[in-house]
């Protein structure tokens, strides 16, 4: 790849670095402000730790400690009918023992009843354990019901403030926390897309600082060889410099660090300038046409049109120019405005362009020559209004010339 091409390209993956890492960086700004609200979220969640079914639970528990006196009172009750003058273990284990003594006479039939018996005596046993618990579950804190309905209005008022139901807290707990998770590894982001950013700036620069490298060998060979070729083409005293204009990083773009500027002196002793500025219409054109053929083999245009190249030359400077624009002609389409007889003779097609006066308008005209058109269009340029056969003689010479140029 051409190292235009590849500094375009490493220029493009820089700016894209840059616009990714911005457009992330601008995201990150947003979610600051929504940081800030997970995280309270979050902690508020976090501080009442709700868990799930929790509310059906704490109502159900609710709804014993408000009947706590109703249920010890039951409790008591069913204590004393247990425990009471005679125990009804102590009768159920009376009537096992009776019964145990006789079942071997009994061929059987009181084996049912006494494992009935024993059955009552293991669950008369869990009963009462049973009722024990529960009974110190609901005694020993006065304050239990206040607890648990601080609790349960906490975290209704907690998922009215969020808009979810009470079993809705666990899972938005849950959410809250991926997202916050979520911001914080666009921190990582942001530091991999900035590493991003600088490995493809520093890749630009290298192959920027490599291509002004070259600029610079190219400008030099391109100054010598434009001395060598302005010589004959009457602009010997001229000077041509390529200066290259150091860019701000802001300028920087797909075509390098540097502004390519082509300055000239045209008279001796004067500040050179840019080519544009410095040089008049015919100077400027001779310029671009040594320009044009020093670099013939690297241009791309495929036409390339010349007005008035010839401007006050004549003779071989003439002659050189012609030649000059027939070498051009060989590899792409040359088209020139002249009044040089020496610099036509040299083209392979020719158009007259004349004004005709008709009817009070003035009409421009272009009218392709033959072969015979153009010798006479030839001599008229060598003498003037009046052809004359020595003129005609000359034109031919011309002609003759271009013909065995091409051969």
């Amino acid at each position: 790849m051409a190292d235009g091409a590849a500094i375009g390209l490493l220029f493009g993956a820089w700016r894209e670095a840059e616009e990714t890492f911005a457009s992330a960086r601008e995201a990150q700004g947003r979610a600051q402000i929504e940081e800030d609200e997970l995280r309270h979220r979050l902690g508020e969640l976090d501080a009442l730790d709700p868990q799930p079914d929790e509310e059906a639970k704490l109502d159900e528990r609710r709804s014993v400690l408000k009947n706590r006196e109703r249920l010890l009172e039951a409790l008591q009750n069913a204590h004393a009918a247990l425990g009471g003058a005679r125990p009804v273990q102590d009768a159920i284990r009376t009537a096992e023992r009776e019964l145990t003594r006789v079942a071997g006479k009994a061929g059987g039939g009181l084996d049912t009843a006494i494992e009935a018996l024993a059955r009552a005596g293991e669950a008369t046993l869990d009963a009462e354990a049973r009722l024990e618990a529960f009974g110190n579950s609901i005694e020993h804190d006065a304050h239990a019901l206040e607890t648990l309905e601080d609790r349960l209005y906490g975290l209704r008022d907690l998922a009215r403030k969020h808009r979810v139901k009470v079993d809705g807290l666990p899972a938005l707990r849950a959410a809250t926390a991926t997202a916050l998770a979520r911001i914080e590894d666009r921190g990582g982001e942001l530091e991999r897309l900035d590493r991003q950013v600088r490995t493809a700036r520093a890749a630009y620069e290298r192959a920027a600082e490599a291509l002004g490298e070259k600029r610079r060998q190219g400008a030099a060979e391109l100054d010598r060889a434009m001395i060598a070729e302005l010589i004959p083409l009457k602009l010997g005293r001229a000077q041509f410099t390529t200066r290259l204009d150091p860019l701000p990083p802001e300028s920087w773009g797909p075509a390098g660090k540097e502004r390519i500027v082509f300055e000239v002196a045209t008279n001796p002793g004067s500040a050179p300038g840019p080519i544009g500025r410095i040089a008049s219409g015919g100077e400027l054109s001779r310029f671009m046409l040594a320009l044009r053929v020093v670099l013939s083999k690297a241009g791309t245009a495929p036409t390339l049109v010349f007005d008035e190249v010839d401007s006050g030359i004549g003779g071989a400077v003439a002659a050189a120019v012609g030649e000059r624009l027939a070498r051009l002609g060989r590899g792409l389409q040359v088209l020139v405005v002249t009044h040089s007889p020496q610099v036509a003779a040299r083209g392979a097609h020719h158009w007259c362009v004349s004004k005709v006066n008709a009817k009070g308008s003035v009409t421009t005209r272009v009218e392709r020559l033959d072969d015979g058109a153009r010798r006479e269009e030839i001599a008229r340029m060598l003498s003037g209004s009046r052809i004359t056969d020595e003129a005609r003689a000359a034109a031919d010479s011309l002609i003759g010339r271009r013909t065995a140029a091409r051969a």
